[in-house]
């Protein structure tokens, strides 16, 4: 008797043991692994693919490369060229709240040997694989306007 005691506590044993292996690979698959969310998925570089306009009161070719985070913000280096061939370099930040990013740049442009300060800003909206950057600010004391798609 006492040897089918221990069989019948042996089964017990094993068959508990493989319900919680099975509660365990469950918990696995119903939880998927996390990705980037809120202001992370901005991280990494965003480039611009075309420009909706050739003005030469634009700015065209962003560039800006996301490295830093603290709470809904992310901020980095921006670059871009300006009124038809400027180049701009500077640092730009931005606030996520839902798809809306309200961003801004403060950079130096140098063209022909001369520099001067440029202040960008706008409300991008985060879509699917993109943001769309509506802008306005001033180059060189010129104003300029536009709006940049950009993508990782």
């Amino acid at each position: 008797m006492s040897r089918n005691w221990f069989f019948a506590l042996a089964f017990a044993a094993a068959l508990g043991a493989g319900c919680s292996l099975f509660d365990n690979r469950d918990d696995e698959i119903a939880s998927p692994k996390p990705s980037a969310s809120g202001v992370q998925q901005l991280a990494g570089t965003w480039a611009s693919i075309s420009s909706t306009t050739a003005l030469p009161s634009t700015c065209t070719s962003f560039r800006w490369t996301v490295t830093e985070f603290s709470g809904t913000s992310g901020s980095g280096t921006f670059t871009a060229t300006c009124l038809s061939g400027m180049a701009i370099a500077g640092t730009a930040t931005g606030a996520l709240s839902g798809d809306k990013i309200t961003w801004s740049a403060t950079a130096t442009g140098t063209s022909n040997g001369s520099t001067c300060p440029i202040t960008l800003s706008g409300s991008a909206t985060l879509e699917s694989s993109q943001i769309r950057v509506p802008y306005t600010g001033t180059v060189c004391g010129t104003a300029v306007e536009g709006i940049e798609i950009l993508r990782q």
